[in-house]
């Protein structure tokens, strides 16, 4: 569980690919670091990445010794990568969008505009990619979103907030009450302090694993994840209730159903009032479904952190309600877990979007092996 952890937390490029690169630019724009890597082959081809959520003072994605490798798939096909380090660490999906727009300015403005720029990224990485799909359409030919946090920003983080209300009620002393997490000027705890607790909480469900597992299935998790996605939600509230200065989720009228005793968990379930500024700081760069060119979108048929129904579903729709379903295709894999793609899978899904591009002809949406 530990190594599963920090490969999320950190989102780790671990795979066992080879990517040699020919120069790498880093630099300072805006407040936001960030570094470009070029491939000995360029052909004047770029994708701009959007990196996932980093919790606040954990190690940045840029500084990762992997980080070639993860962009291996984009690097072995001759396109430079440039990302953005995001001004800020934790949920940055608004300043995100902003900063790597910025960098892709000035990558055009330093080296000239390419002939081919491709958007990709993962988990809120995946949003931001769909959010510049949206407003900056004209600067780029396609997207790949991976494993994305394509809903509503509300309806992603509303569920880690639920889970927690239901957890304090099953299994009561085990992590922080409800009320505390999302209160303004709660003291803050490090990934460190967090997540040592992992291995003793899993212990602790497993003296009555059937109610746990029943939880768990409730929130379309798999009982060895439900220890993580529990602090992990702990670590996001935290983190949104400092950027937005108050509660955004409100339970008052919500009823919690599917447990053994239903009656039970709502008498005794934390009841929050939301802040109406706190909701509204979650609406900041909501999506809209709004795209003109091709995207290809995947995700693994397991995800405890982004289940598949909030990653398609719900942006499915938002497309479909545009009018726009021609410019989106969906793949997935058989991974199980946030974002489990292996390289091959990643450059079978780019090649796909840049065949598409290239031919007009709209690839069928499926499986990736």
């Amino acid at each position: 569980m530990k190594n599963l952890l920090l490969a999320i937390i950190l989102i780790v490029f671990a795979w066992n690919a080879k990517a040699q690169t020919a120069k790498i630019d880093s630099g300072t724009i805006n407040g936001a670091r960030y570094k470009i890597i070029f491939p000995p082959n360029w052909k004047n081809k770029l994708v701009m990445y959007a990196h996932g959520y980093e919790f606040m003072n954990s190690p940045a994605m840029l500084d990762n010794p992997n980080l070639a490798k993860g962009f291996a798939p984009f690097l072995d096909r001759g396109f430079a990568v440039a990302a953005s380090a995001y001004r800020i660490q934790g949920y940055a999906l608004p300043e995100g969008i902003e900063d790597t727009e910025a960098l892709r300015k000035h990558f055009v403005s330093k080296y000239g505009k390419p002939d081919t720029t491709f958007m990709v990224g993962h988990s809120m990485g995946g949003g931001i990619s769909l959010g510049i799909s949206e407003k900056y359409a004209a600067n780029y030919q396609g997207a790949l979103p991976l494993c994305p946090l394509s809903s509503n920003p509300y309806i992603q983080t509303r569920k880690e907030f639920d889970l927690i209300a239901v957890f304090n009620v099953l299994f009561p002393e085990q992590i922080s009450p409800l009320s505390e997490i999302m209160k303004t000027g709660s003291s803050e705890k490090s990934v460190q302090q967090v997540f040592a607790s992992a291995e003793p909480l899993y212990k602790h469900l497993q003296k009555d694993s059937l109610l746990a597992k029943q939880l768990a299935q409730t929130f379309e998790l798999k009982l060895k994840d439900l220890p993580f996605a529990v602090l992990f939600g702990e670590m996001v509230l935290r983190d949104l209730v400092k950027k937005s200065g108050g509660n955004p989720f409100d339970n008052t009228n919500t009823l919690y159903t599917g447990f053994p005793d239903d009656w039970m968990v709502n008498q005794k379930v934390e009841r929050l009032s939301a802040s109406p500024t706190a909701f509204q700081f979650l609406q900041k760069n909501y999506r809209t479904g709004e795209i003109s060119f091709p995207v290809v979108m995947m995700h693994t048929t397991y995800d405890q952190l982004i289940p598949a129904q909030l990653a398609i579903g719900n942006y499915d729709m938002m497309v479909r309600q545009k009018g726009k379903e021609k410019f989106m295709v969906v793949k997935y894999t058989n991974g199980q877990g946030h974002c489990e793609f292996t390289p091959e899978q990643t450059g079978l899904a780019f090649d796909e979007l840049r065949q598409w591009v290239k031919s007009g002809k709209r690839p069928k949406s499926g499986s990736i092996q």
